[in-house]
């Protein structure tokens, strides 16, 4: 008889065991984090030799586009508007090979909270110069991987971060835009089919790798006065140890040369981060643009600095004024 009741009693204690180890497992939530690990994998995976360069309607930017699908699949994103899949594909004629190309931007969509009507998108190029063979130059691919492999390792990471989260009141789209260096291509396919006024922000990635020419921590923003989002960022970024500038080289029109001029110009208050010295950059469209170049320390920062600054934002406190242009300008 006691020897069945110690048995009892075991079997019992085992169940209520079983039972609490179970509910650790469910408590257990995954945090929010970016870090150099995860970014350093994008980085180099982007920017490869395997990639060839990313060209467009290449081989190697295929390689790109698949990766980048792979990860919003990972990461846990929808698929946007009717499209079947992450891919938005079109084709175009290029107008300098006057070739037809049929190519994809890369979207996935997490949708907000209270206010899923309302969008902000985050977005980077992933295309590059792909290969070129010039005499006496020794290494051909142009990896592209500050321009702009290390955007696009910001919006996979940002995607992981908020989904992560789990806390954006707004919907969230995250894009990897085609044929940007062949003149914004993707982006401006992108914005004929949307409503823009259902688009609160664009925040835009575009070489982020290197120390600006204000110093560590620091980043810039192109077009800053010509709505109120870098006010908004440079608000949320107090504190943090981390600060925001208006663009520095104004002679180089690079608020116009991104992807987020595509929706600044349906009134997007859509502008560009970055930190590169563009003026003194010796890698700007080189085949010595390669990761090894790059500081993980700055793009991971700047990718959590990006996360800080726009929260707000995303979580529909703050609400950018929208960007009027003038004839063009």
């Amino acid at each position: 008889m006691k020897k069945i009741n110690l048995v009892y009693i075991l079997l019992i204690a085992t169940i209520f065991s079983c039972k609490e180890s179970s509910n650790v497992v469910k408590s257990e939530k995954k945090i929010a984090k970016i870090d150099s690990v995860t970014v350093k994998k994008h980085l180099y995976t982007l920017a490869s030799d395997d990639m060839e360069g990313r060209m467009t309607g290449t081989p190697g930017i295929e390689k790109a586009a698949k990766y980048i699908e792979n990860e919003f699949k990972r990461i846990g994103l929808s698929t946007y508007d009717t499209l079947k899949n992450y891919r938005q594909t079109f084709t175009f004629t290029d107008r300098r090979s006057n070739k037809e190309i049929t190519t994809s931007n890369i979207i996935g969509i997490l949708e907000g909270k209270s206010k899923k009507d309302e969008i902000v998108i985050v977005s980077a190029h992933y295309d590059h110069l792909g290969i070129r063979k010039k005499e006496g130059q020794l290494d051909s691919i142009y990896n592209g991987a500050n321009d702009d492999a290390s955007g696009v390792t910001g919006v996979l990471a940002l995607a992981e971060y908020f989904k992560t989260k789990g806390a954006n009141e707004r919907t969230i789209l995250f894009v990897a835009f085609t044929g940007e260096e062949l003149g914004l291509i993707g982006s401006t396919h992108f914005g004929k089919g949307i409503d823009a006024s259902k688009f609160v922000a664009g925040i835009n990635l575009e070489m982020i790798g290197k120390v600006p020419s204000f110093g560590p921590n620091t980043a810039w923003l192109t077009g800053f006065e010509r709505s109120d989002f870098g006010k908004i960022i440079q608000k949320n970024l107090v504190g943090s140890g981390y600060q925001l500038f208006p663009d520095p080289y104004k002679k180089f029109n690079l608020f116009f040369r991104s992807d987020n001029a595509s929706l600044a110009r349906l009134g997007v208050p859509s502008h560009t981060f970055s930190t590169t010295p563009i003026d003194v950059d010796k890698d700007y469209h080189q085949a010595s643009d390669e990761a090894e170049t790059l500081n993980m320390t700055v793009i991971t920062q700047t990718i959590q600095a990006v996360a800080k600054g726009t929260e707000s934002i995303i979580n529909a406190k703050d609400t950018p004024t929208r960007v009027v242009l003038k004839e063009g300008k």
